[in-house]
């Protein structure tokens, strides 16, 4: 990012509270691990609370000495990194929960002991969703260090809390005692929002929602994307080569696989063109809590539906290659509607053209941009029919490459690194050295 660099007096001190944060791969870690460098080069001194590296398995990645709770450490972009404490958890509601909740108790206590001299104290403490315990956390320290609190939400929390079922247990409970659980969470989320310095979201459209309740000072930082657009350099998936010229209409979607992302109505799409004698052959690549469902959902439907699991991100490019439609998918929750999937940025900066099956601003998006063809999520019939017309035609169309432009614009990380350094400036106006 271009700019000058601040003398160290005039830096101000940011602390991130995070429970997703590098050497882990995904969304989160991704924004984390490219904003870092830009704020540190534009002269933002930056400390992380986060626990070791335990996605998505919820067992540690890796036992060397910086990753030990407690361990203080430099980051590889130079930052300051403390890791707290965690415990270990499966894909069930209550053990993620409370591995949030013991990383948002060791980071109060271990930013305390390690961030409470005047030299190391913050300025500016972000608290970062997904979660939740986490906001909480870095409302304590803010509150402790004296410093001014960002929150920022990457999904619109507190309006998923209900229809993402996060608050569902194996356990049945009283609806009452669920419901009141459930409103008790939400006006927690809602009070620190309006709490809050500053609240960053990643769309305009759950900015505007935020706004309309009252939260004073909203900002809008999407998130952004490093992926470049396909070429010929890009080689396919190995072993396709050879396929014959009626070739199977190929559909591949990467990233979480979940409840929010709605696959299995990709994977009863699939059946029901394969039934009609279409060919087809989908990849679902990553891992996620849907997974074994899927599997079994496919199997059960004989769907043309392979699921490959997590792969390096260079075979994701060999993917999109391969394919001749990416798919972006998410559920028909209307909090979704305010929500832009950073795979989006992904898809339509590749080149590659998008299945979305979206609604709301990335719908719009997607219309806009020329980036894909939009079908209403949970829509099983506009999607079979969508992809049985271009599997009996053998042509898909190609996308618009207005969409990659349109990225290169909004999405460019060092444009969406110079708008964190404003805000961190707009709240921190005297600098450090003379508080």
């Amino acid at each position: 990012m271009r700019g000058t660099t601040a003398t160290p007096s005039q830096r101000p001190r940011m602390l991130l509270v995070t429970h997703h944060y590098p050497p882990e791969h995904g969304a989160p870690q991704r924004r984390w691990d490219t904003l870092t460098p830009r704020l540190l080069a534009a002269g933002v001194d930056v400390a992380v609370l986060a626990p070791p590296p335990h996605h998505p398995t919820g067992r540690l990645q890796d036992d060397q000495d910086a990753y030990r709770p407690g361990a203080v450490s430099r980051g590889r972009h130079g930052e300051l990194v403390v890791r707290t404490r965690f415990r270990p958890h499966g894909a069930d509601l209550v053990s993620r929960t409370l591995d949030q909740t013991v990383a948002a108790a060791s980071a109060v206590a271990l930013g305390v002991r390690h961030l409470r001299r005047p030299a190391e104290r913050p300025d500016v403490v972000v608290g970062t969703v997904p979660g939740i315990p986490s906001m909480v956390a870095a409302w304590l320290l803010a509150r402790l260090f004296r410093a001014r609190l960002v929150i920022e939400m990457r999904d619109a929390w507190p309006d998923l809390i209900e229809p993402s079922g996060v608050l569902d247990t194996h356990r049945p409970l009283p609806a009452r005692l669920l419901a009141g659980v459930r409103a008790l969470v939400h006006r927690a989320v809602t009070r620190l929002q309006a709490r809050a310095d500053a609240v960053v979201t990643t769309t305009e459209a759950f900015s505007e929602v935020l706004r309309e309740r009252g939260v004073p000072r909203v900002a809008v930082v999407r998130n952004g994307t490093s992926f470049r657009p396909l070429t010929a350099d890009d080689v396919p998936v190995p072993g396709d080569a050879s396929l014959p010229p009626d070739r199977p209409l190929r559909a591949v979607y990467a990233g979480t696989v979940g409840r929010a992302q709605d696959l299995q109505s990709v994977v009863r799409a699939a059946a029901r063109v394969a039934r009609r004698g279409l060919p087809l052959d989908v990849r679902i690549l990553g891992t996620g809590a849907r997974l074994p469902f899927l599997a079994e959902l496919a199997a059960e439907l004989d769907a043309p539906v392979t699921f490959v699991g997590a792969v390096p991100p260079d075979d994701v490019r060999r993917y999109y290659a391969w394919a001749d439609t990416v798919v972006v998918s998410l559920r028909d929750w209307k909090p979704l509607e305010w929500t832009v999937p950073s795979k989006l940025y992904e898809v339509m900066a590749s080149g590659a053209y998008a299945t979305a099956c979206v609604a709301g601003e990335a719908a719009a998006l997607v219309r806009r941009s020329g980036a894909g063809t939009v079908v209403a999520p949970g829509d099983v019939d506009g999607l079979t029919a969508l992809w049985s017309g271009w599997a009996a035609t053998g042509q898909v169309p190609g996308a618009d490459p207005g969409a990659a432009r349109w990225v290169a614009r909004n999405a460019d990380d060092d444009a969406l690194a110079q708008r964190y350094v404003e805000l961190l400036r707009e709240l921190t106006p005297t600098t450090a050295g003379t508080r």
